[in-house]
């Protein structure tokens, strides 16, 4: 698969997320949720600031949640979200109809 075809895929199983499951966008509301245990996944945007994501992997190690790189930046991450905003954090609490959390599992 390339490049792209992969960056379309994860595009269109997020659109499925936020259709038929239970997102969390930004940082505040991610990281509450990712402490209460309430996430499965996270994407990061690209130019997420690397202390954010320090932060974020830390958490994420201690509560075993899969953080995964989402190769676009936050108006990238935003728009496959469906959004008109910047999205640099996006938690996944229930994927609903996408295999997207089956996707990244190896």
């Amino acid at each position: 698969m390339t490049k792209k075809t992969t960056s379309e895929s994860v595009n269109s199983k997020l659109a499925l997320v936020m259709k038929s499951g239970k997102a969390i966008l930004g940082y505040k509301s991610t990281i509450k949720a990712l402490k209460k245990g309430q996430l499965k996944a996270i994407f990061v945007s690209s130019n997420t600031p690397s202390v954010v994501k320090a932060e974020i992997n830390y958490y994420a190690h201690i509560a075993g949640v899969n953080v995964h790189a989402y190769t676009g930046s936050n108006i990238d991450l935003g728009a496959a979200c469906g959004k008109y905003f910047r999205v640099s954090l996006l938690g996944i609490a229930d994927a609903g109809d996408s295999d997207i959390l089956n996707m990244f599992s190896n």
